[in-house]
């Protein structure tokens, strides 16, 4: 009884609520709507389908049809395209996957295919202090039979004669340790790789792009030449060669004051673009103790490269005081002594500089050799005439250096190694200087001054070297000078 009253009044509230809204939208329901009833009592009419069922139909019908198109095309497109694995020996026809899109790839010619060609591993190997080529090709794994092919294989390049440290080879060895190639600098031009197949050998050249690049240093000594030449940029292997271009003038031990000033061009060598090593002088100018000295670079018509003055002097001088680098004199020049294995008084008309067996040996000068061989109490000797009326003699040779009777030889040139063959109770030189076959002391006499260019060679030494490079290093003094007034101070770097 109580559940139908209260479903009784349930009722009548929303016959209520209907009938407020009604009233509130009253214009709406009287003009489009009339038909519309919210009242579960109104009287039932046949279904009929007016203009807005029909839209409401066609709207339902609509999104039924979309919704079946859409959706399953969005699916598909989410879904990873499938990847057919197909082998070159399968012939059965593959099935299309109409969701995969496919790429059409070309066809290769199997001739134009080129095969892969294998890098080739070159092994590079630097020379070091004291290392032969038997001990570098040793330490590769290779024998001298291998180093042989080589020398055969390269003609008569010198470059396996006298390698040097610092120096490099490159191999190339196969998987059974066959040496296929060897590839070197055959000068600083050129490199060189020579291929090896069997007994046979191909030797092919590469030129190298060489430059020299110039650079100007200048410098006021305040505390020493080495000092004043970093500070100007300077290695010290190039300090070292400004020094070697004036040794003959200036003495660099006790000639040099506060306050000397160089100026120097010189050069480095580079090979394809990469640094190789230090060049040489091309131009300098020392003033030392007031007094203004100067190099210049230059090749004369025998091929010789030396430096000369501005006047064509040779810098070098025209012997050398000692022909051998010694550890003491054992020895004075002396019209009397008592000879140390004769016994007796007996005069010494040379100076003996004591020196460890093996020490080479140089030529004092140009000249020609005159005698090679054995002299009694001399032991191995030889004799270079230097001009008409000057020669030198080098006596108790360990050994000969490859010279012959006849042969030009140029000052500093090996001509032998210190020993003590002959009369001699250690390993020494003995050193004559003789002017027309009489003994002088070698460490007073008045060596004579170098020759100047003949006037042949003197026309162009002044037009191509000095003109320009003396109208140069005036400019920078020039420059250094106005610099170092401006700054107050007498030095001034590069």
């Amino acid at each position: 009884m109580g559940d139908e009253i209260r479903g009784a009044q349930h009722s009548a509230r929303k016959q209520a609520i209907r009938r407020k809204a009604q009233r509130r939208h009253s214009h709406f329901y009287d003009n489009r709507a009339a038909h519309w009833s919210f009242s579960r009592n109104a009287s039932s009419e046949p279904l009929s389908w007016s203009r807005e069922r029909w839209i409401l139909a066609g709207t339902a019908f609509l999104l039924v049809i979309l919704s079946a198109l859409v959706i399953p095309a969005w699916a598909g497109a989410m879904k990873s395209p499938k990847v057919t694995s197909v082998t070159a020996s399968a012939t059965a026809a593959i099935p299309v996957d109409r969701n995969v899109v496919s790429l059409a790839v070309p066809k290769m010619d199997p001739a134009s295919i080129k095969p892969l060609v294998p890098t080739e591993e070159w092994q590079t190997v630097q020379v070091e202090a004291g290392q032969t080529l038997a001990d570098i090709f040793l330490a590769q794994g290779l024998n001298m039979t291998d180093l042989q092919h080589v020398i055969d294989g390269a003609g008569g390049t010198r470059v396996f004669h006298q390698i040097k440290p610092g120096q490099e080879f490159q191999f190339l060895v196969g998987a059974d340790h066959v040496l296929k190639g060897v590839r070197f600098d055959q000068d600083e031009a050129t490199i060189a790789t020579l291929r090896l197949d069997g007994d046979a050998a191909k030797l092919t050249t590469q030129v190298r792009d060489v430059q020299r690049r110039e650079h100007i240093a200048h410098g006021v000594i305040d505390s020493s030449l080495f000092g004043a030449a970093s500070k100007a940029g300077m290695s010290n292997a190039m300090v070292l060669k400004l020094a070697d271009a004036f040794k003959y003038d200036i003495d660099f031990v006790q000639d040099l004051r506060v306050g000397d000033s160089f100026t120097v061009i010189y050069d480095d060598v580079y090979s394809d673009g990469a640094y190789l090593r230090e060049g040489d002088i091309v131009a300098a100018e020392f003033v030392n103790q007031g007094k203004r000295y100067t190099a210049y670079r230059f090749k004369n018509a025998d091929g010789k490269v030396g430096y000369f003055s501005e006047e064509g002097r040779p810098l070098a001088g025209s012997f050398l005081r000692i022909p051998v680098d010694f550890t003491r004199i054992s020895s004075q020049f002396s019209a009397g002594r008592m000879h140390p294995i004769l016994g007796k008084m007996r005069a010494h008309k040379g100076v003996d500089y004591a020196a460890p067996t093996g020490t080479p040996i140089h030529a004092a000068g140009d000249g020609v050799v005159k005698f090679r061989g054995w002299m009694n109490g001399y032991g191995n000797f030889v004799v270079i005439q230097h001009n008409g009326t000057i020669s030198t003699a080098y006596g108790h040779m360990s050994r000969f250096a490859n010279l012959r009777v006849g042969q030009h030889v140029s000052q500093g040139t090996t001509i032998g190694f210190v020993g003590m063959t002959g009369l001699a109770t250690g390993p020494h030189l003995h050193y004559e200087f003789r002017v027309n076959n009489v003994q002088r002391d070698p460490q007073t006499v008045t060596l004579p001054k170098p020759e100047p260019l003949p006037a042949s060679q003197m026309a162009k030494f002044k037009k191509e070297v000095v003109g320009p490079q003396l109208a140069r290093l005036n400019q920078l003094d020039s420059n250094y000078k106005l610099a170092s007034a401006k700054t107050g101070n007498g030095a001034s770097d590069d």
